[in-house]
C-alpha cells in the first residue's frame, strides 16, 4: 500500500531526499501501524512526539490504510 508521508523539523534527517515542504509517498505491505513507518525509517519512536495520520493525531499502533496521510513531528524544546 502507498502512504504519503511528512516530516516535521529534526526529523526530516531520516529521509534527506524528500522534499523539504511537502508530502512524498512510500510502499509498504497492507496492515501495516505507525510504528511500522517510524521503523521502515529507522526512526526511534522517542523521537517522535506526535504522529498524525489523515489529520488526527494516532497511536503508534494504529493501522494504516492505503492512501493515508502520514505526519510526524518531533518534541519541541524551548526556554
Amino acid at each position: 500500500m502507498k502512504i504519503k508521508l511528512k516530516l516535521g523539523g529534526m526529523l526530516r534527517r531520516y529521509a534527506p531526499d524528500a522534499p523539504e515542504d511537502s508530502a512524498y509517498e512510500i510502499d509498504l505491505p497492507a496492515g501495516s501501524t505507525v510504528a511500522d513507518v517510524a521503523r521502515y525509517l529507522g526512526i526511534p519512536t522517542r523521537e517522535i512526539r506526535i504522529a498524525y495520520v489523515d489529520g488526527q493525531a494516532r497511536g503508534e499502533l494504529f493501522r494504516l490504510h492505503d492512501g493515508a496521510e502520514v505526519g510526524f513531528f518531533p518534541p519541541i524544546g524551548g526556554g
